[in-house]
C-alpha cells in the first residue's frame, strides 16, 4: 500500500543554514509541560462525560507531580552543581528552571479554576456533592465526629515544634497541615506552631453514607475531603490550647534513584537500599493552602530550603489526584465512557502455536484484546513441547497473569529466562518482587546490561516439532501490563518467522551472556543498530527527493528530543521531502519554518486512550518500509537503553498499520493539535459542514462492526 505523496521541487540544503541554532530547537522541559497542558485542557471539552473529565484533571495533577519529582529535581541538581551546559536550546538549568515556575504556575492556576468553577458546579448538577465544614449538617457533623474519633485520632501524631521536637521529615507528596496554636501545654510548653501528618491508610476521600444525604432532596452522594475531618477537628489533638490557623500543605521531593551500577556487584540489593530514600529527597516544590499566612509560608519554605519560585498556593486540596477514586465509587455509567469489548482477530484460533504458525498476527491494543499475549505464555507454559520460554520484563503490574504462567512454566522444569529491568521508574519495588518470586520458582533472572535499561518488548518460545526446533515470538510496542494495555495503544507481532525469530534468539544471548553483538537480519536494535539505521533511511529519502522522486517520511512516537534526528529531518524537509511527525508528548524539532522545516507538519493526539504506540514509515520510492518499536526518538531510547524495532512485512498487516495506524491519525480534526514554529499548540476544529473524524473512535466503531 502507498501513500499519496505530491511532489516538490528538488532542495538542498544551503551552506549558510545552521540547523543547529538553538532557536531552531525547542526547550525539552518546557515541551513536555505543553503536553501536560494538552491534557489539561481535555478538562474543558464539554462532548467527554464528566467524570472523564475528573479523570483528566487528576492525570494531569499527577503528570505534573512526576515532571517536578524528576525533571525539575534535575534541573535543580544540575543548578546547584553550577553546572551550566544547556541543550540544543541553549536554555541553562536555572533559566529553564525560571520559565518552568511561570508555566507551572499557570497550569496550576487552571488546574484549581477548571476544579472550582466548572467541575464541582457541573457534579453538583448531577446531585453529586462535596460538602464543605459550613455545608454539614446536624446528623452530619455527629457523623464525622464519630469517624474523626473512631479513624483517625487513634493513628493520627500531632507533632508540637520546640527544641525536643524538631520539624519533622514530611513524606514524599503526603498531606500535612501546619497549625497555629495559643495557649500553653501540660508542660508548660508554648512553641505556637505544630505540624499534623495524616494517616496514609485512610482514604482521601470519604463518602458518607446514604441516610446522611444532603436535606434537599436532589442529593444523591455526598463526599466530604479527609482535609475538611482533620480542619474541623484540628482542635481535639490540641487539648487546653487554642488553635489559630490549621492550614494544609504538602512536599514534592526529588524521586530520582541514583545507583553507581559499575561500583555495586548486586543491583537488586543496590536498588533495594535506595528506595526508602526516594520517600525523603530533596524538596522540589510546596504547595499550600492560598488562605495561609505570610508568616507560616516564609517559615516552611525556609524548612525546606525552598524560595517563592516553588511555591503553589491553591484553592482546594493540594492533592488532586486523589480525587482519582471517585468515578469507581459513583455509580453513573452515564457519566463516563461507554464501555467496550476488545476484540480478538479472526484469523487467531484457539491453538495460537499453530495460528501463528500459518501466519504473522498484529494486535492493536485497547482494540484488540491483550488476552492472547497472555493466553501465548500460558499455553507456552503448559504445552509439553515447549522447551524454552524467554521475556523481557519492564512493567507488568501487580498480580500478573503473565509472571504466574512463567513461574508455573519454570516448576515445570521448563527452561525460562527472563530479564527484568530494576529501575523501570517507579516499578522498582513491583520488579524486585517479582524477580524474587520468579526465581524462588527455579527461573534464570537476569537484570539486563549495566549502564543500559532493557527497555525492548520482547518474548521467545522454543518449541519441538518433530525433528526440529521452531521458534515463537512475540514483539511490541508497549509493556506486558494488562491494565495499561487497556487504556494505551500499542501495537504486538506474534511470528514464527525464521529470521526474526534468530534475531530474537541473539538479543536475549546480548542480554544474558557476554561476547560482542551479532549481525540481525531484519531487526534493528537500540543501542547498536537503530540510531544509525533510522540516520540511514531518512538519508535514502533525502536522495530520492533530490533525484525528483517521491519522498515521504512519517514518524508516529511519543518524543523527539535525539539532536541527530531532528537536524536530518530539517535537511530532509529541506531536500523536499514530506514529513508528517504524530508525537504526542515532547517535541524539540520547530515545524514550518521558511526554507528549513515548511515541508514538516507536527501534530499530538490527546484522546481516551494514552497515544503510546511507535511506528516509522518511509517511502522508499514506493517500496513501503513499515517499522514498530519499544523506542521513541530520545537519546536514551536509542543511545542508553536495549530497544528493538521490527519490520512489519506481511502486506495486509503493514496496510492495516498505514491506513488505521497512521493516515486515520493524520486526518483526525478533534482531537489532533497542530504545532507551530513558535512551540504553541492549537487544537483543530472541525469547521462548519466538515466531517468531525476522531481517530480513536472510528477504531472503536470499527471494533465493534466486526465482532
Amino acid at each position: 500500500m502507498t501513500i499519496a505523496i505530491e511532489k516538490d521541487n528538488n532542495g538542498t540544503v544551503p551552506e549558510e543554514i545552521d540547523i543547529s541554532r538553538p532557536d531552531l530547537y525547542i526547550n525539552r522541559e518546557l515541551s513536555l509541560l505543553a503536553f501536560h497542558r494538552r491534557v489539561l485542557a481535555q478538562v474543558r471539552d464539554k462532548e467527554k462525560p464528566l467524570l472523564e473529565q475528573l479523570r483528566f484533571l487528576c492525570i494531569a495533577s499527577t503528570n505534573l507531580d512526576e515532571f517536578y519529582e524528576v525533571r525539575v529535581a534535575g534541573l535543580k541538581q544540575q543548578a546547584a552543581y553550577g553546572s551550566v551546559q544547556a541543550g540544543p536550546d541553549n536554555l541553562s538549568p536555572n533559566e529553564a528552571l525560571s520559565r518552568i515556575s511561570v508555566a507551572a504556575h499557570e497550569f496550576v492556576e487552571e488546574q484549581y479554576y477548571l476544579l472550582n468553577e466548572h467541575l464541582l458546579p457541573a457534579l453538583e448538577q448531577e446531585n453529586i456533592f462535596f460538602l464543605k465544614r459550613e455545608q454539614w449538617n446536624e446528623k452530619q457533623s455527629k457523623w464525622i465526629h464519630q469517624f474523626f474519633n473512631q479513624e483517625l485520632l487513634p493513628v493520627i501524631t500531632p507533632i508540637g515544634l520546640d527544641p525536643a521536637h524538631p520539624f519533622p521529615r514530611i513524606l514524599n507528596k503526603s498531606l500535612n497541615f501546619i497549625v497555629s496554636l495559643k495557649g500553653k501545654d501540660a508542660f508548660g510548653r508554648d512553641s505556637g506552631m505544630a505540624v499534623v501528618q495524616a494517616p496514609r491508610s485512610l482514604a482521601r476521600l470519604i463518602q458518607l453514607p446514604e441516610e446522611l444525604i444532603g436535606d434537599d432532596s436532589t442529593h444523591v452522594q455526598d463526599f466530604v475531603f479527609l482535609s475538611s475531618i482533620i480542619h474541623a477537628h484540628v482542635e481535639d489533638l490540641f487539648p487546653g490550647m487554642q488553635v489559630t490557623g490549621c492550614y494544609q500543605f504538602r512536599l514534592t521531593r526529588n524521586s530520582d534513584l541514583f545507583v553507581d551500577e559499575e561500583e555495586v556487584d548486586d543491583l537488586l540489593r543496590a536498588l533495594e537500599g535506595e528506595l526508602p530514600g526516594r520517600r525523603y529527597g530533596d524538596s522540589v516544590r510546596l504547595e499550600v493552602a492560598d488562605n495561609c499566612p505570610e508568616k507560616i509560608i516564609s517559615f516552611l519554605l525556609r524548612q525546606f530550603s525552598l524560595t517563592v519560585k516553588d511555591l503553589f498556593q491553591v484553592n482546594g486540596p493540594v492533592n488532586l489526584n486523589r480525587m482519582m477514586t471517585l468515578p469507581d465509587l459513583v455509580n453513573r455509567p452515564d457519566l463516563k465512557y461507554p464501555s467496550f469489548t476488545s476484540s480478538i482477530p479472526k484469523n487467531l484460533g484457539r491453538n495460537l502455536f499453530t495460528s501463528i504458525r500459518e501466519h504473522d498476527v498484529l494486535l492493536h491494543h485497547p482494540f484488540n484484546s491483550f488476552t492472547p499475549v497472555i493466553d501465548f505464555v500460558k499455553q507456552a507454559a503448559v504445552d509439553p513441547h515447549v522447551l524454552a520460554i524467554k521475556q523481557t520484563l519492564y512493567r507488568t503490574g501487580a498480580n500478573s497473569a503473565i509472571v504466574d504462567a512463567l513461574v508455573g512454566a519454570a516448576r515445570s522444569s521448563k527452561e525460562v529466562t527472563v530479564i527484568v529491568e530494576l529501575r523501570a521508574r517507579f516499578d522498582e519495588e513491583e520488579n524486585i518482587r517479582l524477580a524474587n518470586r520468579l526465581q524462588e520458582a527455579g527461573a534464570h533472572i537476569v537484570y539486563g546490561v549495566v549502564g543500559y535499561k532493557t527497555h525492548a518488548k520482547m518474548t521467545m518460545v522454543v518449541r519441538r516439532e518433530g525433528k526440529k526446533l521452531r521458534r515463537y515470538i512475540h514483539l511490541g510496542t508497549g509493556n506486558y501490563h494488562s491494565r495499561t494495555s487497556r487504556i494505551y495503544t500499542d501495537y504486538g507481532l506474534f511470528s514464527s518467522d525464521e529470521k526474526l525469530g534468530e534475531d530474537v534468539h541473539k538479543m536475549f544471548l546480548q542480554l544474558t551472556s557476554l561476547g560482542r553483538g551479532a549481525r540481525l537480519n531484519k531487526l534493528l536494535q537500540a543501542p547498536f543498530t537503530l540510531h544509525k539505521g533510522i540516520l540511514e533511511r531518512i538519508e535514502r529519502e533525502i536522495q530520492h527527493a533530490k533525484q525528483g522522486r517521491d519522498a515521504r517520511i512519517i514518524f508516529k512516537v511519543n518524543a523527539l528530543t535525539e539532536q541527530q534526528i531532528i537536524r536530518a529531518l530539517y535537511r530532509a524537509s529541506i531536500a523536499g521531502v514530506k514529513i508528517d511527525l504524530i508525537i504526542r508528548g515532547i517535541c524539540c524539532l520547530r515545524p514550518q519554518i521558511k526554507g528549513i522545516s515548511e515541508n514538516i507538519h507536527v501534530r499530538s493526539i490527546v484522546g481516551r486512550f494514552l497515544e503510546h504506540t511507535r511506528v516509522y514509515y518511509f517511502y522508499n520510492n514506493g517500496l513501503d518500509e513499515v517499522f514498530c518499536a519499544s523506542a521513541d526518538l530520545m537519546d536514551r531510547n536509542l543511545l542508553k537503553r536495549v530497544e528493538e524495532c521490527f519490520p512489519v512485512e506481511e502486506s495486509k498487516l503493514r496496510k492495516q498499520v498505514l491506513e488505521q495506524g497512521l493516515e486515520l491519525y493524520l486526518n483526525d480534526n478533534t482531537q489532533a493539535w497542530v504545532l507551530d514554529s513558535e512551540g504553541m499548540y492549537t487544537q483543530l476544529i472541525p469547521e462548519e459542514g466538515e466531517e468531525a473524524i476522531t481517530a480513536q473512535q472510528i477504531i472503536l466503531q470499527s471494533l465493534a462492526e466486526n465482532v
